[in-house]
């Protein structure tokens, strides 16, 4: 299905600042939030305000619709893969940027401080060698991350009842009379910080958060052909969800390091060859190295420095496909800087014959 540029649906350049996208959404978002716009479709467009802004005020989800559009939020797609529309929380982003003080329901209800929540999701960046990116490779990854209390099970505590001073509801309203009326104000609950309901005792393990920060050891199959940049995602390794939410996602960024002869273009690979004057001019057989084997690569007579020669399919798989790069052969013709006197004279003879008779001497020799 086709999708409608963020950009677009906001209102701004791409080169929009970050407080001129936040300065739009505001605008958009009290036009068209369903508490206040009861016209037909104002929620369907107040959902598409907010999941542009999800993207579009987050730099790295940013830089990836850049990069790829719509398909880098969508499985198979490169960069952020499996980001849903779903996983955005419109509440949470109406209230961080307006307070809860508007008392706006979304939905039709306000949002629930008990509701299930998935968990943060993790950027790492992993350092690969040449040969772990090309061929693929199975690394460790030690993380730091919150992970669910194994003795509360992520309550925070034991025995709960109903909050006090709220009555269940993780909110507190209060009236003030002025000479314009009456405003209310609702705040979240500093009893139960905004829950609904409190325990007789704190867990001692977690300290009442309901998380304990543990290191993980996590083993990472990294297909082949990877390249600096490119973003592996790991499905429910990262932080724990909240209120038996889901685990969010690890997302791992690779820096690959440079090989000493073979040089990357995407999924084509060069390399560049040193030739003497003599196989250049008559011509050779000469043995190569690829990623796979040595091969033998025929140069025919008359090269030149710059000659490119194409070995099909001898480049690098492109990830998640069955597809191959190919490899260029780049010919360096290397003169001879250092000469014996039988070398010297040879090449005097070859002087004396002529050799200067190719047509390109002959057009720099008409224009002097």
């Amino acid at each position: 299905m086709n999708k409608k540029d963020y950009y677009e649906i906001l209102g701004v350049e791409k080169n929009a600042s970050d407080e001129e996208i936040k300065r739009a959404f505001r605008k958009l978002a009290k036009q068209y939030h369903p508490d206040v716009n009861k016209e037909p479709g104002a929620e369907e467009k107040f959902k598409e305000i907010g999941e542009a802004y999800a993207i579009l005020s987050d730099p790295e989800k940013r830089r990836q619709y850049d990069q790829f559009g719509h398909a880098a939020f969508q499985n198979g797609g490169s960069g952020f893969q499996g980001f849903s529309a779903d996983d955005i929380d419109l509440g949470s982003i109406f209230d961080d940027l307006f307070g809860s003080s508007f008392g706006f329901n979304f939905g039709g209800s306000r949002r629930n401080s008990n509701a299930r929540s998935k968990g943060k999701d993790r950027l790492v960046r992993m350092n690969l060698t040449f040969e772990e990116a090309v061929f693929g490779c199975k690394k460790s990854l030690n993380i730091e991350l919150n992970d669910t209390c194994s003795e509360c099970h992520g309550a925070g505590g034991f025995h709960e009842k109903t909050c006090p001073k709220c009555h269940g509801r993780g909110t507190i309203i209060t009236e003030q009379r002025s000479m314009f009326g009456v405003f209310q104000t609702q705040t979240t609950c500093d009893e139960c910080n905004g829950l609904g309901k409190t325990y007789a005792e704190m867990c001692k393990t977690c300290h009442g958060t309901g998380h304990v920060r543990q290191e993980k050891e996590i083993v990472v199959t990294i297909p082949e052909g990877v390249d600096t940049g490119y973003q592996l995602r790991i499905s429910g390794k990262g932080e724990a969800g909240i209120n038996g939410g889901p685990n969010g996602d690890i997302y791992i960024e690779f820096v690959v390091k440079k090989h000493d002869f073979f040089e990357r273009n995407d999924e084509d690979i060069y390399l560049e060859v040193p030739i003497t004057i003599a196989e250049a001019a008559l011509g050779c057989k000469k043995e190569i190295p690829t990623l796979e084997k040595n091969v033998i690569l025929e140069i025919k007579p008359g090269a030149m420095t710059g000659d490119k020669l194409k070995l099909k399919n001898k480049g690098i798989k492109i990830p998640n496909t069955a597809r191959k790069g190919d490899m260029y052969v780049v010919l360096k013709v290397v003169t001879p800087t250092k000469l014996d006197r039988k070398q010297k004279k040879l090449l005097e003879e070859l002087a004396d014959t002529g050799i200067d008779n190719e047509p390109i001497f002959k057009n720099f020799k008409k224009n002097l």
